[in-house]
């Protein structure tokens, strides 16, 4: 019995769409990690990128449980003295709801340049309309 090890050439992507209206944020996240680095696939290697497209719609209606919108904060600095820019959750999701998801799968993904690819199969659109529409997406269910 020889192990199965996945190549990068014979690997096939899937498209999903996700519609995150009303869906928890911490819960979208883990179905779109689990589809971005494959892990639903029985070819699943963990060092070559197997996973899938996954396109987010409906950002701006996510929801976000207890007092997260006023209490979680997202941090940036900027490398100079005084630089340490601060956005609560949510008035992030106000101004821009895509890099909510965007960060929250980012954290559940490799700290490693394999991590970063896996984001950029990533596409999340604030609104119902999404411009993939030629790869012929299939829905995914995250309330399953």
């Amino acid at each position: 019995m020889k192990t199965f090890m996945a190549k990068k050439e014979e690997t096939e992507r899937g498209w999903y769409v996700i519609d995150a209206a009303g869906v928890t944020l911490g819960r979208l996240a883990t179905k779109i990690a689990v589809l971005l680095t494959g892990k639903n696939k029985p070819t699943y290697t963990p060092h070559v990128d197997t996973g899938s497209f996954v396109i987010v719609v409906n950002a701006e209606k996510i929801h976000l449980t207890g007092r997260k919108t006023d209490q979680k904060n997202y941090y940036h600095y900027s490398g100079y003295q005084g630089g340490l820019k601060r956005i609560t959750a949510g008035k992030l999701l106000e101004t821009h709801p895509d890099r909510l998801i965007r960060f929250a799968v980012r954290g559940m993904l490799p700290k490693n340049r394999l991590g970063r690819a896996m984001l950029k199969k990533l596409k999340v659109y604030a609104g119902p309309e999404h411009k993939h529409t030629a790869q012929k997406p299939e829905p995914y269910s995250v309330t399953s």
